[in-house]
């Protein structure tokens, strides 16, 4: 399987130049952090994650301290690009990965998503090999609940995401995780409703969630810390 060697081009300018933004400040914050700690990395679902706010602020009682290096829009080509700002240069003692569901509502290519992650996992692997590295499964979305938004925003943002292929998603990043004797977890519990949908109250689009949603992952979350 060949990798997905470049970025995507036809982002909008404004997500391009966040995206840039974002990485100067990493680039700036890295050079004093602590190193040997814990990386959160991924796209926006993992950016807009106030982890490090709710450890400021919760007292979580972990040795370690948690840093955030999610970025929207970011697929699994964007964070091999970037894989030494975003991971190496923090020298983590553990990372939590949520990466790929761009890739999915891109329509990347599968075989190529597939090996841009096993690409990930094989130079932390290389790189960093006693890290422990935790790949968590796609959280679920709600595609039925109205948000507000025109029905054409709507259209497009499920267009190409569904719960049933990030399910199948997650069982093929989980078989990547065990090659690599890496964790995949799944801290989705009380995110749902029953029919399987993100709970409407935790979501204010329907895939991006509230702080409300990230106190549940969080709280599923804390025996891995």
């Amino acid at each position: 399987m060949s990798k997905q060697t470049t970025e995507l081009t036809n982002l909008d300018p404004r997500i391009k130049q966040f995206q840039s933004d974002i990485r100067a400040k990493f680039a700036v914050e890295n050079k004093s952090i602590k190193k040997g700690q814990i990386v959160f990395v991924g796209s926006s679902l993992m950016e807009i994650f106030p982890i490090e706010k709710m450890q400021k602020e919760k007292k979580l009682g972990l040795e370690k301290i948690i840093y955030n290096r999610g970025i929207r829009a970011t697929t699994t080509a964007d964070l091999l690009a970037h894989i030494d700002l975003q991971i190496f240069d923090l020298k983590p003692s553990k990372i939590f990965i949520n990466i790929g569901s761009n890739d999915i509502g891109f329509n990347v290519p599968e075989n190529t998503y597939l090996s841009n992650y096993d690409e990930i996992f094989r130079q932390i692997k290389e790189k960093l090999p006693n890290t422990e590295v935790y790949a968590l499964a796609y959280y679920p979305m709600n595609a039925v609940y109205n948000f507000g938004e025109e029905k054409h925003e709507h259209a497009s943002m499920f267009a190409t995401r569904s719960n049933d292929d990030f399910a199948k998603m997650s069982e093929k990043v989980a078989a990547l995780a065990q090659k690599h004797n890496y964790q995949f977890i799944n801290v989705n519990a009380n995110l749902a409703d029953e029919n399987g949908n993100l709970r409407p109250e935790l979501t204010f689009d329907g895939v991006h969630m509230l702080p409300a949603g990230y106190e549940i992952v969080l709280k599923n979350l804390m025996k891995y810390l």
